[in-house]
C-alpha cells in the first residue's frame, strides 16, 4: 500500500495523505501520465469524501495541467470553453464531477467529455480500507494500530466517508471516557453508527 502526500501546509481539515489501493490506483496511474489522455482532458468521478479533490489538488500541484474540481456545478458553456482552450494549449484539463453518471445537457460539451478519459474511483479493499482507517486516525492523533484495523474492517463500511465517521466516533468516545480507544471503544463506535447490535463478520 502506498500514500501521496499532499505538497501542502496541513490545517487540521480533511485529509492530507491519499491513501493508493485498488479503488484508486488506476486513478494515480492516470494522473502521471496525462500525455496519453485523448483530447489532453480527463473526468474523474466518484462517490463522496472518496478523494476527488484531493488527487485535483495533486494534479495541480504537480505543474502537469489545470484541475478543474466541483466541476459539474459549474455553468456548463464555462465548461466548454475550458475545454476548447486546452485544445488550443495542449494542456491536460482534468474536470472533477460528483457521482457518476455526470448528466449533461449541452451537447457539444456532452460529446467532447464523452470522448475524454473516464476515471472513475472505487469502493476500497480491505488493504486500502484499514491503510485509510490508520491514516484518518493518525491525522487526528489518535492512537490506532493493527489490531484495531483488523477489528474493524470487516464490521464497517469501507466507503471512505464512513471511515471518516466511524474514525471521529472513536475519537470522540475516547476523550468522552478519558481512555485510550481500546477494543470496548472501537466496539462502541460500530455500535453508535450501525445500531445496538454490533455488525457482524460478513
Amino acid at each position: 500500500m502506498s500514500q501521496i502526500a499532499l505538497p501542502l501546509t496541513a490545517t487540521g481539515k480533511g485529509p492530507q495523505r491519499i491513501v493508493i489501493g485498488a479503488g484508486n490506483a488506476h486513478v494515480a496511474e492516470a494522473l502521471a501520465r496525462p500525455e496519453s489522455w485523448p483530447f489532453h482532458t480527463a473526468v474523474l468521478t466518484g462517490p463522496p469524501r472518496s478523494g476527488k479533490s484531493l488527487f485535483a489538488r495533486w494534479f495541480a500541484s504537480s505543474g502537469k495541467g489545470e484541475a478543474v474540481d466541483d466541476a459539474h456545478l459549474l455553468p456548463e458553456d464555462e465548461l466548454f470553453h475550458r475545454w476548447n482552450r486546452a485544445q488550443q494549449s495542449g494542456t491536460p484539463l482534468l474536470l472533477v464531477g460528483g457521482e457518476p453518471p455526470w448528466t449533461i445537457a449541452l451537447p457539444d460539451l456532452r460529446s467532447r467529455l464523452g470522448a475524454a478519459l473516464q476515471l472513475d474511483i472505487g469502493m476500497p479493499d480491505d488493504g486500502q480500507a484499514a491503510e485509510l482507517l490508520l491514516s484518518l486516525a493518525a491525522e487526528r492523533g489518535l492512537p490506532l494500530g493493527p489490531d484495531a484495523a483488523i477489528y474493524l474492517v470487516p464490521r464497517a463500511s469501507r466507503a471512505q466517508e464512513d471511515l471518516e465517521k466511524l474514525v471521529a466516533m472513536i475519537d470522540r468516545l475516547s476523550l468522552e471516557r478519558k481512555t485510550p480507544p481500546t477494543a470496548g471503544i472501537w466496539r462502541a463506535a460500530l455500535e453508535a453508527l450501525h445500531g445496538p447490535d454490533e455488525p457482524r463478520l460478513l
